[in-house]
């Protein structure tokens, strides 16, 4: 059977962590039908799938890894995940960013690659735990061609706090310092997000923290990739309804779209429309 081009390697293993998510397993031959690829095409994406941690190979197959809901990884871990999805997040929820307005961003890979994408909005100011996003403000500051001030730059406040395996700071400085703060939205990072459980994370002080962003903001919008959509952490934070958009990617599956439709107003999927552009979810 040919290979078939239209699908990239990341796309086609984003197919193939889903639907060994979705049904707690799958066989080789079953993929190779499923995608229309060769068996050694499959047996190359589950090395590499293997590789990050998300699936564990079995004769003739892959399951999925079951984490333990305490499990937290560190940001150079998760960083080398699902790296084209969180791009095309960062690049749609920038949009969402007013110029002049104040924001907070939780921490988190994916708020990290928003960080970069907010450079270039104006007159932002900006609430973060994260010290890795903090950087990417400081490090742009720093590069400024002009030497001094760059025109425009987001003024940024890094609060203070106990450091995360994901360099975030979270305990009472930081949660005493969100708290006493109004932000017009929040751009949040999660470890898990499902229906049951809303949004959660595997740190008990980073769910307090990250429940002082959700109370302190008029708008919250999570940026999550699809992977974590059924992920449920030791500590939840929030309930979908207390969400007004997720923007996500296109490898969410048709059924969490209509359940996340069905609990949150808006949902944003990033890659599917030719600009990229929200399209009035």
């Amino acid at each position: 059977m040919s290979e078939n081009q239209n699908l990239l390697a990341e796309q086609r293993r984003a197919l193939i962590l889903d639907e060994v998510r979705r049904r707690g397993g799958v066989r080789v031959n079953e993929l190779t039908r499923k995608l229309s690829v060769s068996d050694m095409t499959v047996r190359r994406d589950l090395d590499a799938l293997a590789r990050q941690g998300v699936i564990e190979k079995v004769h003739g197959g892959a399951v999925p890894v079951v984490e333990a809901s305490t499990h937290e990884p560190g940001f150079e871990a998760k960083s080398t995940l699902e790296l084209t999805a969180k791009e095309d997040i960062a690049r749609v929820a920038a949009t969402m960013a007013v110029p002049g307005s104040a924001i907070a961003l939780s921490g988190g890979t994916t708020t990290y690659a928003l960080a970069q994408h907010l450079l270039d909005v104006p007159e932002l100011t900006v609430v973060t735990n994260s010290v890795r996003v903090a950087d990417v403000f400081h490090t742009a500051q720093r590069s400024a061609a002009t030497g001094g001030p760059r025109a425009g730059a987001a003024t940024v406040v890094l609060t203070g706090g106990v450091r995360t395996p994901s360099d975030s700071l979270v305990g009472p400085v930081a949660d005493q310092a969100i708290g006493s703060l109004h932000f017009d939205v929040l751009f949040l990072g999660v470890h898990g997000i499902s229906v049951e459980a809303g949004l959660s994370t595997p740190n008990l002080a980073e769910a307090e923290t990250n429940r002082r962003f959700v109370h302190s903001a008029r708008r919250v919008v999570v940026v999550a990739d699809h992977t974590k959509w059924g992920t449920v952490g030791l500590s939840s934070f929030a309930t979908l309804e207390q969400v007004d958009t997720l923007v996500t990617d296109s490898g969410l599956s048709a059924q969490a779209r209509e359940e996340i439709e069905e609990h949150l107003p808006g949902l944003v999927v990033a890659g599917e429309t030719a600009d990229d552009e929200p399209s009035g979810s």
